[in-house]
């Protein structure tokens, strides 16, 4: 997990962007059904459905940007 973390961190500028500019297309609707919790009391739900899956979809998009940054030569004694 911390070679992964560091990977992360090594990520361009792009890269970043690109991955924030994801995070906010899984985001902004959650503040929407927000919103229409007045008209109607699924969209809290939905929107907290959407939450919990949040870190579900982001995080193996992350990693699969910053795995070109993982050492070539991993050994499974450099824990």
């Amino acid at each position: 997990m911390a070679l992964l973390e560091q990977a992360s961190r090594k990520m361009s500028v792009p890269e970043k962007t690109f991955l924030n500019v994801i995070k906010l297309f899984v985001i902004v609707p959650v503040f929407f059904m927000l919103l229409r919790m007045v008209d109607n009391w699924w969209s809290l739900a939905w929107a907290a459905l959407i939450l919990l899956l949040y870190p579900l979809f982001v995080k193996p998009l992350q990693y699969s940007i910053s795995a070109k940054y993982l050492p070539k030569n991993m050994n499974k004694d450099d824990t």
